[in-house]
């Protein structure tokens, strides 16, 4: 039996994708990484050199949610921010840098950040600060969530669920 050609769809598929990863390429050589001074905002944001960050991936408590049964609250936003800290404090002379992915509608650049050279939103995933909203991070997730650490320790509300019931 003679072999299957390649379909004229295969092929304008196969150059849509190669020109993609040409352009992200190119994007990554012009854009340049953000880096400089950092003020943590809370779990998975913060500021770097001026400009606003929110980690890409990752969705971590807000400032002023709490975290365990109704008896018992503890304030997991607060903790959530406190590692963020921890893990920026951590990266000592090499500091915090981030390349920018996307942005967001409150004008922050998304991006993913490494500190000392390890990916934040990763840290904060495995450490039980942050849920992961990409498939790059679940394999952390379900570490954390198997080992009860930070947020899976208790019972606490999806921070996305927390900034709906606010509104």
């Amino acid at each position: 039996m003679p072999p299957r050609r390649w379909r004229r769809s295969t092929w304008v598929a196969v150059l849509i994708a190669l020109a993609m990863i040409g352009l992200a390429l190119i994007a990554e050589r012009f854009v340049p990484p953000l880096d400089g001074a950092v003020r943590v905002a809370d779990g998975d944001s913060f500021e770097i050199g001026g400009e606003r960050v929110r980690l890409e991936g990752i969705d971590a408590p807000e400032l002023h949610q709490s975290c365990g049964p109704p008896e018992a609250p503890w304030p997991c936003g607060e903790r959530a921010k406190q590692a963020m800290q921890r893990a920026v404090a951590d990266a000592g002379k090499d500091g915090v840098s981030c390349r920018p992915v996307d942005g967001d509608r409150y004008g922050r650049s998304v991006s993913i950040c490494e500190a000392g050279g390890r990916d934040l939103g990763a840290r904060m995933v495995e450490e039980g600060w942050a849920v992961a909203t990409s498939f790059a991070y679940r394999g952390g997730e379900a570490a954390a969530r198997a080992a009860r650490r930070g947020i899976w320790a208790g019972p606490f509300e999806m921070p996305a669920d927390f900034r709906a019931r606010q509104r």
